[in-house]
């Protein structure tokens, strides 16, 4: 089964730069979009055999998340109970047999570090709310998770340290979730390659491969064998992110 997610950084925007093209040649099973920016009726886009679960922010054209899907889950969630943080569209959940598979967008400090007191409230709520889901059965988690979480996963570390999406809070609060019980699917098979998700569209940053790894796939460690192909889309553009995926051998 292949997975994919990408920030779409907009899904009206991006379904003009290519998304359709790519869904198609790509062929996954799930596909996991975060800052969808859109609600269900602005959304020119209805694959055949797919199920579709949207998750609008309250803010029109802000955050948002969607889900399409081959498979129908046994239940889906918006959100993760916590009334602060669930009104930004930022959460799916769906469940299926074997496992549960969690969308998410997580909040920007923004670059003057505002909303950093917020975002380590989202952090330790989200995994909260992760772990009581992994006492049921093991969790798949995907998205734009705004954080390169070492000096390999960023062109410039040393310049970008204390930087919105590098601040040492932030790293610590994704090692934190890593400890907990979770994998970084890309990083486990791929230890010491550099390569980019994300992409500032200022100074030719994309061309010149000046980039972050800020998308992830994460796993519960308990299946992380069943794990394989671990990806990232470079040459797909559409966004000033490009896709990321994985092949997953689960029902």
């Amino acid at each position: 089964m292949k997975l994919v997610s990408w920030n779409v950084a907009g899904f009206r925007a991006c379904l003009k730069k290519g998304f359709e093209e790519f869904f198609y040649a790509c062929d996954a099973d799930i596909y996991c979009l975060q800052e969808v920016k859109a609600l269900k009726e602005q959304i020119d886009f209805e694959p055949k055999d797919y199920y579709c679960y949207l998750n609008p922010a309250d803010r029109k054209g802000y955050s948002g998340t969607l889900i399409y899907s081959l498979y129908e889950p046994i239940n889906v969630t918006y959100g993760i109970g916590v009334d602060e943080h669930d009104h930004e569209g930022r959460v799916i959940t769906l469940e299926f047999e074997d496992y549960y598979l969690v969308n998410q967008y997580v909040p920007n400090v923004k670059r003057d570090l505002s909303r950093l007191d917020y975002r380590m409230k989202w952090e330790d709520d989200l995994k909260n709310y992760l772990k009581n889901l992994e006492k049921k059965k093991p969790v798949v988690i995907c998205g734009d998770f705004n954080v390169a979480h070492e000096e390999i996963d960023i062109k410039n570390a040393k310049a970008n340290i204390g930087n919105a999406g590098f601040t040492y809070e932030e790293r610590d609060k994704f090692t934190k979730l890593l400890e907990s019980g979770f994998i970084d699917t890309y990083r486990q098979f791929y230890p010491a390659k550099e390569q980019y998700s994300w992409w500032s569209y200022m100074g030719n940053a994309r061309a010149n491969n000046i980039g972050w790894r800020i998308d992830y796939f994460l796993v519960s460690n308990s299946i992380i064998d069943k794990v394989s192909n671990p990806i990232i889309y470079t040459d797909v553009y559409g966004s000033d992110h490009c896709p990321i995926g994985i092949d997953i051998d689960l029902k």
